[in-house]
């Protein structure tokens, strides 16, 4: 089980008015590219999961990992992030290596993952959002302490700041964990299914707070565990079954022949619907 803590990855040892303009990045290429991934292999206990990705990421998009359960798509956000160690390849973050550039990126867990027995209030776990800023022996301040209530805000958490993390639902635990990634004000999240099973209210909260991330310049790459959604929220789609099968913007890539490489399955008309 993963402690509550900063939301800087360490190394291992709702709805629109519109769709996501994927052409206007579709002229974008590696050499800008907030991240990317070459020849990466990731695996447990000497079994791969995935083999010889290849994959970049352009700047000021949300980017979904989708796939069917299994093709790996948590492994490769934790190997890209060195939560899990890779055993070939390598990445880099704004053209440089993880440890360069660790404060720029935020990272949200599968609430699954996290121990929700920590005895520590929400306010508290968004406010380890900004301890990456802090160096060793600063604490939290007014200035961290207010940009952690402004993330509670956006989140609309700030009636629950005072209770125990382990008292929240679902839903809002995954919006206490995104608020500690806001208080972090990174310039790339990767969030691990952000919207695997939570209410209503909470879909259409996170939904907005990732929009008003890229409105910003932010880039987000979430794992995504509903391919009807993806065009309505996402501009860039990377589709995976034990390795790339297609990556690039969603209306060039996210399409029924990829969809059927990936899934190993015909996709419902559902999966490219609704745009708004």
């Amino acid at each position: 089980m993963t402690l509550l803590r900063p939301t800087v990855a360490v190394p291992a040892g709702e709805a629109a008015s519109e769709a996501p303009g994927a052409a206007a990045h579709s002229a974008r290429d590696a050499t800008c590219a907030v991240c990317e991934a070459r020849c990466l292999s990731v695996g447990y206990r000497g079994g791969l999961v995935l083999k010889d990705v290849d994959f970049s990421v352009p700047p000021g998009v949300i980017m979904a990992i989708v796939g069917p359960n299994g093709a790996g798509k948590s492994t490769l956000m934790k190997g890209m992030l060195g939560l899990i160690a890779p055993t070939a390849g390598s990445v880099r973050f704004f053209g440089s290596p993880l440890c360069a550039v660790r404060r720029r990126i935020g990272y949200t867990p599968q609430h699954t993952t996290v121990d929700w027995d920590f005895p520590t209030t929400v306010f508290d776990v968004v406010l380890m959002g900004t301890y990456g800023g802090l160096g060793w022996f600063r604490r939290p301040g007014r200035a961290e302490r207010e940009r952690s209530w402004a993330a509670l805000e956006r989140t609309s958490l700030t009636h629950l700041a005072d209770r125990q993390i382990g008292e929240l639902s679902g839903g809002e635990r995954q919006r206490a964990f995104l608020a500690r990634a806001l208080a972090q004000d990174a310039d790339l999240y990767f969030l691990d299914e952000p919207l695997q099973g939570v209410d209503a209210l909470s879909k259409h909260t996170i939904m907005g707070v990732m929009r008003d991330l890229r409105e910003r310049g932010k880039t987000l790459v979430i794992v995504h565990h509903d391919p009807s959604t993806v065009r309505l929220l996402c501009d860039w789609v990377t589709l995976v079954n034990k390795g790339i099968v297609a990556s690039g913007p969603v209306e060039s890539t996210f399409s029924e022949a990829n969809v059927r490489r990936t899934y190993a399955h015909v996709p419902t008309a559902a999966w490219f619907g609704a745009t708004s």
